[in-house]
């Protein structure tokens, strides 16, 4: 994630929240750009000998964690 990035989600966020919200706010959009950006490291890829199920369930995993 680049410093653009981040002071572009910065900025949403303080235009639409107060306070501590802005805080929690941020970390949420923070914490998914990087979720997908990690499962996006693990999507199949057409070349690959590893099986597209088991690179499939690990990008699932890394998405799920913001489920919870």
């Amino acid at each position: 994630m680049t410093q653009e990035e981040i002071i572009e989600m910065w900025n949403s966020v303080i235009k639409y929240a107060r306070g501590e919200v802005r805080i929690t706010e941020f970390a949420k959009l923070v914490a998914a750009k990087e979720r997908e950006a990690c499962a996006k490291l693990v999507d199949p890829l057409p070349h690959e000998q590893v099986s597209r199920r088991t690179l499939e369930t690990r990008a699932e995993l890394i998405r799920a964690r913001g489920q919870g």
